[in-house]
């Protein structure tokens, strides 16, 4: 399979050299120098769980691609633009692999090819150019998103990533919407909170960190619901939590971004929430306060754009 990795990020890089080592699997990978340069220079190094070095073909534009499938892992606030440089292409699917909630649809706003969305657990680190350190093993979900009952390719994009040694689950289209919100609870618990608190993922396992995971939750199930995705608060907590534990030495992306002084995807987290229980008069005074205060962090660097 043809495939296009739209945004050469941590999870981007670690997703494209972990298909392309398929011989069958012909990936290229759409990034920024000096990444991109150094990949074509001397290959993608992965270390940490395995190591190992790939040779993807890898470009800083993403205009006029042409692929089986295009695996988009931008910044959520960059799907726009990914979109309006994906049209310029041909491609039998597009799958959003992102964090937070909305991008499927700023996808199918500007594509005709049938869009699917997804989850991963993976983890990574891009350490520097042409580097990428492998320390999360996870599972990767993905399903039809619009036509919501395009099983098919879904289940197609499944082999594909299953022969790269993926753990893949493929869920319908009423089965990718419950995932992604179960994934948008782990972001708006872990990501915030340990943004704010510059913590790892493990302190939100043990008190005080842990009794924000009850009330996030709550909030995330109720807003859901009230959307007609059907989820319970149980399921949600225990997603933070099995992910918090598998993930305890790690450092969440919102902390990270903080640590380097980059624009989070607050908005597209916490944010989504509090909008989408706003229009459902659903009160979330806890998704509320991590919202605001990250934005006041963002606004007092000048992180956040004019409008936002």
């Amino acid at each position: 399979m043809e495939i296009v990795v739209f945004g050469a990020g941590s999870i981007g890089s670690l997703l494209g050299a972990l298909l392309a080592r398929v011989p069958d699997h012909g990936v290229t990978l759409v990034g920024r120098d000096p990444h991109v340069s150094t990949i074509r220079r001397r290959g993608l190094e992965v270390t940490g769980i395995e190591s190992f070095t790939v040779e993807p073909r890898a470009t800083t534009d993403g205009t006029g691609l042409t692929a089986d499938l295009a695996l988009v892992t931008v910044k959520a606030y960059d799907t726009e633009a990914a979109a309006r440089e994906l049209r310029t292409g041909e491609f039998r699917a597009v799958c959003s692999l992102q964090n937070g909630m909305g991008n499927e649809k700023a996808l199918t706003g500007r594509l005709d090819c049938p869009v699917l969305g997804g989850t991963t657990s993976y983890g990574a680190v891009r350490t520097g150019p042409g580097e990428v350190v492998w320390n999360g093993a996870g599972e990767v979900v993905i399903g039809p998103w619009r036509p919501s009952d395009e099983d098919e390719t879904a289940a197609e994009v499944g082999d594909a990533m299953a022969a790269a040694g993926f753990d893949v689950d493929v869920a319908d289209g009423a089965g990718i919407r419950r995932r992604l919100w179960e994934k948008l609870a782990v972001n708006a618990a872990i990501n915030p909170t340990t943004a704010l608190a510059r913590i790892e993922n493990g302190a939100l396992g043990d008190e005080p960190g842990a009794d924000l995971v009850e009330p996030i939750a709550r909030e995330v199930g109720a807003t859901a619901r009230a959307v007609g995705v059907s989820v319970s608060d149980e399921a949600l907590a225990d997603a933070i939590e099995s992910v918090v534990t598998a993930t305890a030495e790690n450092e969440s992306s919102m902390y990270a971004d903080v640590q380097a002084a980059r624009r989070t995807e607050i908005d597209v987290i916490n944010g989504y929430v509090v909008e989408r229980a706003g229009e459902h008069g659903v009160e979330v005074p806890t998704n509320r306060a991590l919202w605001t205060l990250l934005r006041a962090w963002e606004a007092e660097r000048d992180l956040r754009p004019v409008d936002a």
